[in-house]
């Protein structure tokens, strides 16, 4: 069966182009179009026309259809486009002067979008007039919108969020009955999540439960049980809020159960089976149950032996995905064992850069209880290079720059890392 980028490489030497004659028209790496074709990256809007222009094509329309057909969505949804960081793994990383600068600007706009999320939720019912697009082309602004989440880019994230709310509130009111409602439902739920993604880390708690709770109707709506189990992991964050840590691992353990029932050996089943098992095992951790953490990791283990690292209807998972996890427990339970274990390994550059950005905090956080504070900052500053929008607002961070404040007053490296965070010694 030809793959939709299997297609896109077939259209491009049917056009005559080799890939380095089509990188340069364009004005784009020749590794650029091999990463479209490999289904590892999306073209931009801009290149996007010209792109179909080069392939004879009669539109950006043929080409999203090429790209992302109606019947796999929500596969075009979960792919993610490729805009990495490129900063040092090792060692001390490089540092864009200009980043601290650039980084305030891109919050500063997250919180002035926040009201105007709020108001597309409250229209959701009786949206504005405005133009609804094919859902094929909905569909390519919510996977961008969540690879902007995933890479951490809340700035640009904020920038996209009221309007594709307000579209995809049009377009559930335009969708006929059946296929294209699920669909829109779909769609909407992965919106929901995304908008989530930067309600909860900049503190609008209110803002995220609502947030949750539509995206769990949406996902029901879908008629899709593996977005609905994707909508159970998300909720663990409304426990978190509240600290209701023994009903988030209730919830956690019945949509594992449930979809436990399901083909394990097929792909996105254990995906999301093994995610739910991952984020309980830290709410195990949480409450200080080893026994309890320890088996929900063994399951996520074996359900990570059955796929590739991915993202999976939004959720990122994988091997290295439970390197990372394991090293959240062993925070948690305070276990020093598990945190050198963890400290030989670092989560590779194909990892979404939030995810690679949790390790390293935790793991920072993990060597100050140590007493490790050298290695406590280059962990931070390794956070930083990866993710620098969500570390800067993560309140560990704050909370383990504050303690090495104390600790190490003067230094010249934590008293920056701590101007750039807003932390203030304890």
């Amino acid at each position: 069966m030809v793959t939709p980028r299997e297609a896109l490489a077939a259209r491009r030497k049917a056009a005559g182009f080799s890939q380095e004659r089509l990188a340069a028209h364009l004005g784009v790496t020749t590794g650029t179009v091999g990463r479209w074709e490999r289904g590892e990256a999306t073209p931009e809007p801009p290149t996007q026309r010209r792109l179909a222009r080069a392939l004879d094509l009669t539109g950006v329309q043929e080409l999203l259809e090429l790209l992302y057909p109606q019947k796999s969505l929500l596969t075009a949804v979960d792919e993610r486009v490729e805009v990495r960081s490129t900063g040092s793994r090792a060692g001390q990383p490089g540092r864009d002067p200009r980043r601290a600068v650039q980084t305030g600007h891109s919050l500063d706009r997250v919180h002035g979008v926040v009201p105007l999320v709020r108001r597309a939720l409250d229209a959701f019912d009786l949206p504005d007039d405005g133009p609804t697009r094919p859902l094929v082309e909905i569909s390519a602004d919510v996977a961008r919108a969540n690879e902007h989440r995933l890479e951490a880019r809340y700035g640009a994230l904020a920038d996209a969020l009221p309007d594709l709310l307000a579209e995809l509130a049009r377009a559930g009111q335009v969708a006929k009955e059946g296929l294209q409602q699920q669909q829109v439902a779909l769609l909407r739920a992965l919106a929901l999540r995304a908008a989530d993604g930067i309600a909860f880390k900049f503190g609008y708690l209110d803002l995220s439960g609502r947030l949750i709770d539509l995206m769990r109707q949406s996902a029901a709506q879908a008629n899709d049980p593996l977005l609905v189990a994707a909508a159970e992991y998300v909720r663990t964050e409304t426990f978190f809020a509240s600290g209701d840590l023994s009903t988030a691992g209730r919830a956690l353990l019945r949509a594992a159960s449930a979809l436990s029932l399901s083909n394990l050996d097929d792909q996105h089943v254990a995906a999301a089976y093994g995610s739910l098992h991952m984020r309980a095992a830290v709410v195990a951790g949480r409450i200080g149950d080893p026994h309890a953490a320890r088996d929900h990791l063994h399951e996520a283990s074996e359900a990570a032996k059955r796929v590739p690292e991915g993202v999976y209807r939004g959720t990122a998972f994988g091997p290295q995905s439970i390197r990372i996890h394991e090293l959240a427990v062993a925070t948690e339970l305070r276990d020093p064992v598990g945190v050198e274990r963890a400290a030989t390994w670092h989560p590779s550059a194909e990892l979404p850069a939030e995810r690679r950005s949790h390790y390293y905090i935790e793991l920072g956080s993990a060597q100050l209880d140590l007493g490790h504070h050298e290695e406590a900052c280059v962990c931070i500053e390794m956070a930083r290079e990866a993710a620098p929008q969500h570390t800067r607002e993560h309140p560990q961070v704050k909370g383990t720059l504050a303690a090495l404040l104390q600790r190490r007053p003067g230094n010249s490296r934590v008293v920056e890392l701590a101007a750039w965070a807003g932390a203030r010694a304890i």
